[in-house]
């Protein structure tokens, strides 16, 4: 028998110390470096995006990439590229330590597009930190506050 999997995961990670880093004029060779980074792993990436100090990855994950290596490999080769270019990423302080990753219905693909389009009118309202709490809280995962965003 063949693997099937459908297993839609929302990854979220961000940079060290809430270090806004993100703009108009570099969140698109980021994000799209991601997508590559993606691909290249036969993952699929629904949306990829994020505001100020923080990415939301939406994507299927390949049967052959475990979720850890896959966010390990992420963090690693997007920090190398904007090390690479530091003119475009000045304010990049690097990712935290870890990051949140949760799993959803196939069905709830086109409202989780549409959330992690959304980042910037979302985030006029609400703080990285409030928004990934609300994330664990819904998703029932318990956590300590001083490890949240470390």
């Amino acid at each position: 028998m063949s693997t099937y999997t459908q297993i839609l995961y929302q990854i979220v990670f961000g940079s060290k110390d809430y270090t806004g880093f993100l703009n108009m004029e570099n969140q698109g060779p980021l994000f799209g470096y991601i997508v590559g980074i993606l691909r290249k792993r036969e993952c699929h990436p629904y949306q990829v995006g994020g505001y100020g100090n923080h990415v939301h990855i939406l994507t299927h994950i390949s049967t052959t990439v475990t979720l850890a290596d896959l966010v390990r490999d992420i963090k690693k080769a997007s920090h190398e590229m904007m090390e690479r270019d530091k003119g475009l990423f000045k304010l990049f302080p690097g990712w935290q330590v870890g990051y949140g990753a949760f799993t959803y219905n196939i069905s709830m693909k086109p409202v989780l597009i549409k959330y992690i389009q959304n980042q910037e009118e979302h985030h006029r309202k609400v703080s990285f930190k409030e928004e990934l709490t609300e994330l664990l809280n819904e998703n029932m995962i318990s956590f300590k506050e001083e490890y949240l965003l470390v």
